[in-house]
């Protein structure tokens, strides 16, 4: 479970988080949307324990993550839009690191570490170091690190940028995966459609501020516009 509550992150005189609480339960996909400056990777900054809240808490399968930061980051994974990687490991390396990292049993890593590398077309490029990798590449073994260990939360922003149409399709059957294996999945993402059809529910942010939550088709009734038929719709009319 994620859990945020009366979060709020000033950075001199501009509030980016005002006062923001939600929770995302195990098994459900949560789409963070908000329009460019609004406040979402400063929030999933600070569940990831990156940035530290002016007040407020949040939580991560039950750890406080100001208060016991090692417990809840053992239990999430976090991609960012920016995916880092240590470039001079190659892909088997980082992927057998991750795997020590977060105590995945050596006989798993060995099973599971090559169907997921052949999944993300990654076997080829596997014995390359990451330096060489591209932007789409390093994205994809970072998700592929994600299912490796089995995280009790994962936190996504932006996570198909730089992904070609093949693996985006594939990342929209492995994020509804993540979440019936039980995990809580916090997304922030531009694509307004694969929001409408994969999250269970979505929240809008707008300058801080936390405008509707709820699932889609709640969300769709929160706005009286005529011709309104669709999320994107919806945002839009919030939004503007």
């Amino acid at each position: 479970m994620i859990e945020i509550n009366n979060l709020t992150k000033t950075f001199g005189s501009f509030k980016a988080v005002d006062g923001l609480s939600l929770r995302v339960e195990p098994g459900e996909i949560f789409g963070f949307l908000g329009p460019n400056g609004a406040g979402k990777t400063t929030t999933v900054k600070i569940l990831s324990g990156i940035m530290r809240p002016t007040s407020g808490s949040v939580s991560v399968a039950g750890f406080d993550v100001a208060a016991r930061p090692l417990d809840a980051k053992r239990a999430m994974a976090y991609i960012p839009d920016e995916p880092f990687v240590y470039p001079k490991l190659t892909g088997w390396e980082f992927m057998r690191f991750i795997g020590d990292i977060y105590a995945v049993p050596l006989h798993d890593q060995k099973k599971r570490i090559p169907g997921l590398l052949d999944m993300f077309e990654l076997t080829a490029a596997s014995g390359e170091l990451l330096e060489s990798y591209s932007h789409g590449m390093k994205q994809k073994l970072l998700i592929a690190s994600v299912l490796l260990r089995r995280p009790r939360a994962v936190l996504f922003d932006e996570p198909t940028v730089g992904l070609d149409p093949k693996s985006i399709r594939r990342f929209k059957g492995l994020l509804a995966d993540i979440a019936r294996e039980g995990a809580a999945v916090f997304m922030c993402t531009h694509i307004l459609d694969m929001a409408e059809k994969l999250c269970h529910t979505v929240g809008i942010i707008y300058r801080g501020r936390l405008i509707t939550k709820g699932t889609v088709e709640e969300v769709k009734k929160m706005t009286a516009a005529p011709g309104v038929r669709s999320l994107e719709d919806v945002f839009l009319e919030l939004t503007e």
